[in-house]
């Protein structure tokens, strides 16, 4: 794989892209953000002169791949319509393998995308063209990893596809020039560090092996860790039991392990102690929980025991957990809407909120604004609104709901364990809402299979309120608020089966399915 440093004027990215085009290859263009990818496929669409008639059905199927277009659907078709797309995780699934899929039979020619579409990924691309080798981080902008630029550089040129490949980074200046020359072609690839260094990952396995009776003593725990790559890496045992130790102090202060301390009769050994899981220690195991994250939510539906349990509070408590990172980010702009609305709930979340001179407060109001979006999503708001409203795009959308879906899941065990009946209810409810996206009132029409939001809503406004009124309906409204095969289903669903009626009888054949 050949990986050159080329001199060009004007947009680099732009030009080389236009290059790959006039040689009738295809290539990835990697850059740093969502709106830099979807920018610079519209600046090499615009470039090109005619649309293509044999690419009108597949930019038709990636505009309409939401009930409602968003402008994101609408500017992904644009660029498909000419062979070009953009590709991040603000798509949604079926957009992300249409365009995947397409790339590999050759109609689409470039791609635009962040480095998610770097990782294992298998496709025809001659050459990967890296615009962006600096990412915002904790520390402002930095250089990313030497590791990350290879996989980039790794998807030009794929054996299966191609004799070679390039690799293209942009270089400005011939000093900007020799300083990515020598950080990333001839640089050392990071050093691969152990997961288990990550408190969540070692607090969660920690758990998980004395749950599932694997290890039970100090000393089994410690024989354990001292076989794995982290304690090769780290090196030091006795530091590394340190903190294996304080994190099972805090297992058992959590009510997650009980512990009975054991002495040894020999000078020369310190002692140990045996561990096992309690009932909800074993529980947040079974669920692959971060024990942190299943505390906060033991302690925030004991305050909610105590309160009333709104949607707003339960979402909020959903949103600061760090399963649910990266969060919405409140942006200079929204800070005084966003306290205007906290304002509001002041005294009714669950999660105690930092003083404003703390630096988990930003991670709170994240949270706050994560929750907004969550409520706005069940009051019915479509994409496009809370595209525009939270900076949140649909691919981005399903995947915080899927979250939320699995912390309520989990919420709601927990409750049952420890008995939070109300909260249980209320969870129970909220996850529904969150599924299907609907105000509360629409609940007793989602359950009717082949009605979404929309068409509940549509039922609802005309009266049809729920499975009584789905019964008494007249078919031919039905028929014309839903289609005449989704009416004749839902009538079947309620226990009057019509489909006599499509094939010319006018009698109903009563059976009992939903009550």
């Amino acid at each position: 794989m050949n990986i050159p440093i080329l001199r060009l004027s004007g947009n680099l990215a732009l030009n080389l892209a236009l290059d790959t085009l006039k040689i009738n290859k295809q290539a990835l263009v990697f850059a740093g953000t969502k709106p830099s990818c979807e920018k610079l496929a519209e600046d090499i669409a615009g470039k090109i002169q005619s649309e293509l008639p044999s690419l009108s059905e597949m930019a038709a199927s990636a505009e309409h791949a939401l009930s409602s277009p968003t402008k994101q659907c609408k500017r992904l078709a644009t660029c498909l319509r000419k062979g070009i797309a953009f590709h991040h995780a603000g798509l949604t699934a079926s957009q992300r393998e249409l365009v995947e899929n397409n790339f590999r039979s050759g109609l689409i020619k470039i791609i635009c995308c962040t480095p998610t579409l770097a990782m294992g990924v298998d496709i025809p691309a001659f050459r990967s063209i890296i615009k962006d080798l600096k990412r915002f981080g904790d520390d402002g902008m930095g250089f990313i990893p030497v590791l990350e630029y290879l996989q980039m550089a790794g998807r030009a040129g794929r054996p299966r596809f191609d004799k070679e490949g390039q690799a293209i980074i942009l270089a400005l200046t011939e000093t900007e020039k020799e300083k990515l020359t020598d950080k990333y072609i001839n640089g050392v690839p990071e050093a691969i560090e152990s997961k288990l260094a990550v408190e969540p990952v070692l607090r969660t396995f920690l758990l998980s092996l004395i749950a599932s009776d694997f290890v039970s003593t100090t000393e089994e725990i410690l024989g354990f860790f001292s076989k794995t790559f982290w304690a090769a890496q780290y090196g030091d045992m006795r530091e590394l039991r340190g903190k294996i130790e304080n994190m099972l102090d805090e297992l058992v202060g959590w009510e997650f392990l009980e512990s009975s301390e054991d002495t040894f009769v020999s000078a020369s050994q310190l002692g140990s102690a045996s561990y096992r899981a309690t009932r909800v220690g074993k529980r947040v195991a079974e669920l692959y929980l971060d024990p942190y994250t299943a505390r906060c939510l033991i302690l925030a539906m004991h305050k909610a025991a105590k309160s009333a349990l709104h949607d707003v509070p339960l979402l909020h408590m959903l949103c600061c957990t760090l399963e649910m990172r990266p969060l919405l980010r409140v942006r200079a702009k929204e800070i005084d809407t966003i306290n205007g609305e906290l304002a509001q709930y002041e005294g009714t979340l669950f999660v105690p909120e930092p003083s404003v001179y703390e630096p988990e407060y930003d991670d709170y109001l994240n949270g706050f604004k994560t929750a907004l979006f969550m409520k706005s999503w069940i009051e019915e708001k479509d994409e496009e609104f809370l595209l525009e409203t939270f900076n949140i795009r649909p691919g981005e959308i399903r995947t915080k709901l899927d979250i939320a879906d699995w912390l309520c899941y989990t919420a709601i065990e927990l409750a049952k364990l420890l008995q939070f009946r109300e909260a249980e209810k209320a969870l129970l409810k909220l996850r529904f809402r969150l599924k299907n996206g609907v105000k509360e009132e629409l609940l007793p029409l989602i359950r009717l299979k082949n009605i979404g939001r929309a068409r509940a809503r549509r039922l609802f406004r005309n009266g049809i309120k729920d499975i009584g009124d789905v019964k008494k309906a007249d078919l031919v409204l039905l028929s014309q608020l839903l289609g005449k095969a989704v009416a004749v289903d839902v009538k079947k669903q309620v226990g009057q089966d019509y489909s006599s009626v499509v094939s010319g009888s006018p009698q109903p054949i009563l059976t009992d399915k939903i009550n």
